[in-house]
């Protein structure tokens, strides 16, 4: 579960960030504030994993607040949120981990989530030892449906469509492959061909221009070859 506070000068952007946030199982939404300096008052005392935050804000920017934060040990992960695109590349510097342009739709506001509960699993089992079998969930028309990582063979590039290929069921999604490589954890998956990620613990065997996984012969682009071989030694 990942606990996070939204912060934002306007009451009408909190209440769609509290409505998109109820859909979402892996987000506890805690508290949201339309004064940062008081947002940073209750971080002083509580542990919170991730901030939706607003950049153009009076008294203390939204800039301003992430450099606060950010020199703290324990730093939460940021989503920026702002009507202003041209605010983008600040708020990256400061190794926010997305930005959400207003108005927030659920899929891109969804999209965003997903990429933060990876990232939490990765830096929890660095921290631990162990290895995590996260999920993300991905739209398949009107609903988002849960797929399990530990479960997933390959994605495939279909056109503007993407397959998710699990063991026992598959969904398809409107996304890019480039898309699909931020959303799943790099050290499980791996672009091996234009149109194709694979899981590498599912590999079943490598060949020169294609690779097994149970049935399926997936393209192996000679880019990704000498990269492939060495991850999976």
């Amino acid at each position: 579960m990942l606990r996070c506070i939204a912060i934002d000068d306007e009451p009408i952007a909190l209440d769609i960030i509290q409505a998109h946030a109820r859909k979402v199982p892996f987000l506890d939404l805690k508290r949201t504030f339309v004064n940062a300096i008081e947002a940073l008052g209750y971080l002083k005392t509580e542990k919170i994993d991730l901030i939706f935050l607003d950049i153009n804000m009076p008294d203390l920017t939204g800039i301003d607040f992430a450099e606060v934060v950010n020199s703290s040990p324990d730093k939460p992960l940021i989503i920026f949120t702002t009507a202003y695109p041209e605010y983008a590349l600040q708020g990256f510097e400061l190794s926010a981990l997305d930005y959400l342009l207003k108005p927030i739709g659920f899929g891109r506001f969804m999209q965003a989530c997903n990429k933060a509960y990876e990232r939490k699993q990765v830096a929890s089992g660095k921290a631990d030892g162990t290895e995590r079998s996260p999920y993300v969930f991905v739209k398949d028309g009107y609903d988002w449906v849960r797929v399990n990582l530990d479960e997933l063979q390959y994605v495939e590039s279909e056109g503007n469509y993407l397959t998710f290929q699990e063991v026992n069921k598959k969904t398809l999604t409107r996304m890019t492959i480039g898309e699909a490589v931020e959303l799943l954890p790099p050290t499980g998956f791996m672009r091996v061909h234009k149109s194709y990620i694979v899981a590498l613990d599912r590999i079943e065997k490598i060949e020169r221009h294609q690779l097994t996984i149970g049935k399926v012969q997936v393209p192996l682009s000679g880019s990704y070859r000498d990269e492939l071989l060495e991850r999976v030694k």
